[in-house]
């Protein structure tokens, strides 16, 4: 089964201490990139994390969100921003100073402005840790089931349009053999008009000619055509199949120019197109998939 390379995950996890939310969001990428925003108590960890990411999500640009907040509100440890103090100290005086305000600064003003405090750090057991970790695989989990959610869109798609490429295969099977005997036909025609006794060393003449006609035979490139067209049908049921079908896409595409090449018929050329049309949308769409 294919999966998308995008999506989106979301896991809580609490015990009677912390409450840990993890965030991830997953884009295209050729090859797995883990970007980070993690809190400062849990930096030491963060090769734990990119490890456990790296078990489940093989490919993609993934941004990891992860929050920690504490339980009991009483008991947190905080912290005044002195820099921000100082800031804000200056700003009032100054507005005071604009203002003409004789009033005084009081505690209260200070207390009111939430961004001047800040939670001090958190000291980590095994077991609080294993919390973090218990969010991550929750947001993991809910980021694949949207990745294969996407994945039987995208194989629903790329099936639709092989059966496009089949129907114009058909078609240009069909009209092949008609096609290159009438080109037979037509040289014929042209050599009795150039040359008045063609009776003359017949035999030679109607070889070089079906030489001739037989360039313009196109069975075996139909036949590589269907046996990639099988492959890329069977490869949609395997586990990471992106790089395998993004090859085929180009076979497809090689055997597919070599018809529209040797034919000489115009209904063959413009369906030999769409079917190229057809293989650079299914190359597109290949993107996505990880």
């Amino acid at each position: 089964m294919i999966l998308s390379m995008t999506g989106y995950g979301k896991g809580t996890a609490v015990n009677g201490k912390i409450k840990v939310e993890a965030e991830v969001k997953s884009v295209n990428s050729r090859f797995l990139d883990i970007i980070t925003k993690l809190p400062s108590s849990i930096m030491n960890k963060e090769y734990e994390l990119r490890e456990q990411i790296k078990n489940k999500i093989n490919r993609g640009k993934l941004t990891v969100f992860i929050q920690i907040k504490k339980n009991d509100l009483e008991n947190q440890n905080l912290i005044v921003n002195k820099d921000k103090l100082k800031n804000y100290l200056s700003f009032i005086k100054e507005l005071k100073k604009t203002a003409k305000i004789t009033e005084k600064i009081k505690l209260e003003h200070i207390l009111y402005n939430k961004e001047l405090f800040e939670a001090g750090e958190m000291e980590f057991t095994e077991e609080e840790f294993a919390i973090v970790r218990k969010a991550l695989d929750s947001a993991l989990d809910e980021l694949l089931k949207m990745k294969r959610d996407e994945g039987k869109e995208l194989a629903n798609d790329l099936r639709k349009r092989i059966e496009i490429i089949e129907n114009k295969l058909a078609a240009i099977e069909a009209e092949s053999n008609n096609s290159v005997k009438e080109y037979f036909e037509k040289l014929k025609e042209k050599v009795k008009l150039l040359v008045e006794d063609v009776t003359f060393e017949k035999e030679r003449l109607e070889m070089e000619l079906a030489i001739i006609a037989d360039k313009a035979e196109i069975t075996e490139e139909c036949v590589r055509l269907k046996s990639h067209i099988k492959f890329f049908t069977s490869s949609l049921e395997e586990a990471e199949p992106g790089r395998k079908l993004n090859f085929l896409c180009q076979e497809m595409n090689r055997e597919t120019n070599t018809i529209s090449s040797k034919t000489i018929s115009t209904f063959i050329t413009h369906n030999a197109v769409f079917i190229k049309e057809e293989i650079e949308k299914i190359r597109e769409q290949i993107q996505n998939i990880e």
